[in-house]
């Protein structure tokens, strides 16, 4: 059975999986973008909002030791000491004012040759972007209301009346 095993298998085996999560991490810190499969992505998310969490996590503790724990955390998840060096140096100061949703990913509309796979891009999101902004409540469906009753009511009506005659004008 199947249960509290909610990821992406990906169709590997588990080391592999870590790998490969391992490997785009590392090359979406190096590049900031990279172009992968819509499910690869939807896997990364996840992995790499973990790290950059505690990237900023070690850049708020004062003491050393806190930093150094979570630097090996994140190492033994991503093993790349270059990604991992331009994590916690450089990246981490780009989202220090955000809650979280580091990363965006957009869908490529096109398929993969090969295997007919979706496509899409995952990239950090800039330090300013504001995002969306977050609705205050339930809104009116469209069309739905009195603006739409009222309306086709108003456009009927000089329709079915016929034109009234001018002054002098019989009807034959």
């Amino acid at each position: 059975m199947r249960h509290n095993k909610h990821h992406a298998s990906l169709g590997v085996t588990r080391e592999h999986r870590r790998a490969m999560l391992s490997n785009l991490a590392a090359s979406l810190i190096e590049h900031g973008r990279i172009e992968t499969t819509l499910t690869k992505a939807k896997a990364l998310r996840p992995f790499i909002e973990k790290a950059v969490t505690k990237a900023k996590r070690a850049a708020a503790k004062a003491e050393k030791k806190d930093a150094i724990h979570l630097r090996r955390l994140v190492l033994a998840d991503i093993r790349n000491e270059t990604a991992v060096t331009k994590l916690f140096n450089e990246l981490h100061q780009q989202f220090a004012q955000r809650a979280g949703g580091y990363t965006r990913i957009y869908k490529l509309g096109q398929r993969r040759i090969s295997d007919a796979a979706e496509m899409a891009l995952i990239e950090f999101v800039k330090a300013d972007d504001p995002g969306y902004k977050k609705s205050s409540g339930r809104r009116a469906a469209k069309g739905k209301g009195k603006a739409k009753a009222s309306a086709p009511a108003e456009t009927a009506a000089p329709a079915t009346e016929a034109p009234a005659p001018a002054a002098g004008e019989t009807k034959a």
